[in-house]
């Protein structure tokens, strides 16, 4: 590339980005109208003006808007504008200033979600000033660096923390439930507290990312690769030597397979007491297992172990 094709191509990089800079703005500045014009419509009574019980139930029909997406709006608008209580008492906005930088189309919605909730934890004396310096530092860093600069606001205001909860710490409701079906299938299902299903879906998430190989792209759907990234987290676990015992041994399954079958990688080999599996996948899984051998007579019996 020359040096004249290079400063066009970065002349145009500059063009757009800048555009896409102005189309958020407009994005983000429309959003916080449309929030705040929603916050005066339930004001002014929206069962009234559009006969619909809140303001969310109008935005989902007018827009189009699925159900918890216009709630959401609805919840942010309330933080970001005032409103009044029913016998007409002002109620100021938690974020006056975040609202006005919403509306100049300066903060994205997980910005303001951020903002307001660090702002929700601080006492009203300091909330003035904590809002001033998380849209300052709004201005330069992502919000994953305000929330962290949100924390630092927290734990200085309340440096010995929340005061301790005496209570017993509740069970996290963990259940499980494996069943193998006549065909051989196995289904899996189960619910788990947020901590786990969180640490479950990054695990997944990771080891289910498309593999580009070289017989062309990676066209398996979601669930398919849901699938196989468990498959590789029971085989990353199987290897951990952390893995606990069972009679001074690792964990094993019984895998029983003709000789002549596993040389050859053709034909068939039970698994445990009624499972099947291939004897080319029995071939894959000797490579790093406990070999038995042993010699079966016409019936099956053991004749040599």
């Amino acid at each position: 590339m020359t040096s004249n094709a290079a400063h066009a191509s970065s002349s145009e990089a500059v063009a757009f980005a800048d555009r896409i800079g102005e189309l958020l703005a407009c994005m983000r500045s429309a959003e916080a109208e449309l929030g705040a014009l929603l916050v005066e419509i339930e004001q002014r009574g929206v069962m009234e003006l559009f006969g619909y019980r809140s303001a969310a139930r109008l935005l989902e029909h007018l827009g189009d808007v699925p159900k918890p997406a216009a709630e959401r709006l609805v919840r942010r608008a309330h933080l970001l504008n005032p409103g009044r209580t029913l016998d007409g008492t002002p109620i100021p906005a938690l974020a006056p200033a975040t609202g006005a930088a919403a509306r100049a189309g300066r903060l994205s919605n997980p910005m303001i979600d951020v903002i307001t909730g660090v702002l929700a934890e601080v006492p009203c004396e300091h909330r003035d000033s904590a809002e001033t310096h998380l849209l300052t530092f709004a201005a330069e860093a992502g919000h994953k660096q305000v929330a962290a600069l949100g924390a630092r606001i927290l734990a200085h205001l309340a440096p010995d923390g929340a005061e301790p909860d005496n209570t017993e710490p509740v069970i996290p409701p963990r259940e499980l439930f494996l069943r193998r079906k006549r065909t051989g299938v196995w289904e899996l299902n189960g619910r788990f507290d947020d901590e786990t299903g969180t640490r479950a879906s990054a695990l997944l998430d990771a080891l289910a990312e498309r593999r580009t190989s070289d017989d062309g792209p990676d066209h398996r759907t979601h669930p398919q690769r849901y699938g196989d990234a468990f498959s590789d987290a029971l085989n990353l676990a199987l290897n951990s030597p952390d893995l606990p015992m069972q009679a001074g041994e690792r964990a094993h399954v019984m895998v029983a397979v003709s000789l002549q079958d596993l040389k050859s990688g053709v034909g068939k080999a039970t698994l445990g007491d009624t499972g099947q599996m291939t004897a080319a996948e029995a071939r894959v899984h000797a490579c790093d297992a406990m070999i038995i051998p042993a010699v079966l007579g016409d019936k099956s019996e053991p004749l040599n172990l």
